[in-house]
């Protein structure tokens, strides 16, 4: 099977979050050619189920200029050894103030596999208690709420739920028949 491989790689950009890179590469042909990737992190995401009702998160998503609803997810800056269900239970706590007594492993997603390297986990979170939250600075401006099955997938339809990865995890969701 033909691939692409690997010949340099440079690191153009990192901050906390993210790592851009520029790689010289040779395609299958034995052609020469650049391809930028994005280096992340794997996240959690959450989808917290209590009976038929699903919690999410909205905030500010700054490179879209608006407000979005989505399941809480996220990564651990410096601690990307983090178990995987260690990671959706922290997400969870963190952004909502929820606390689960079962996780199960829905699946796995690839945010955005031409230019980026991140993969997701998602989980089904039930056995819910609701207690405070405890937000990163950066999700200040966060704030959540339950909503019906109905009303999830009314938002779905109207565009309101535009995230990809959260109307990917729903159909994991789905799909697995819970």
């Amino acid at each position: 099977m033909n691939q692409i491989h690997r010949v340099a790689s440079r690191e153009v950009y990192r901050n906390s979050w993210l790592t851009l890179r520029e790689d010289d590469i040779r395609h299958p042909d034995g052609s020469p050619g650049i391809y930028s990737v994005i280096d992340k992190p794997t996240y959690a995401l959450v989808i917290p189920r209590d009976g038929d009702r699903f919690h999410l998160v909205e905030q500010f998503r700054y490179p879209l200029g608006m407000r979005r609803w989505e399941f809480p997810q996220g990564t651990a800056p410096g601690q990307e050894d983090l178990e995987p269900f260690a990671l959706a239970a922290r997400e969870l706590r963190e952004e909502t103030g929820l606390r689960a007594t079962s996780m199960e492993l829905l699946g796995m997603l690839d945010v955005a596999p031409g230019m980026c390297s991140q993969r997701g986990r998602v989980f089904l979170a039930t056995g819910i208690t609701e207690g405070d939250h405890d937000r990163e600075h950066e999700e200040q401006d966060m704030h959540s709420e339950w909503f019906t099955r109905v009303q999830l997938e009314q938002m779905i339809r109207d565009g309101v739920i535009s995230d990809a990865q959260s109307i990917a995890a729903w159909a994991l969701l789905l799909l697995s028949g819970r």
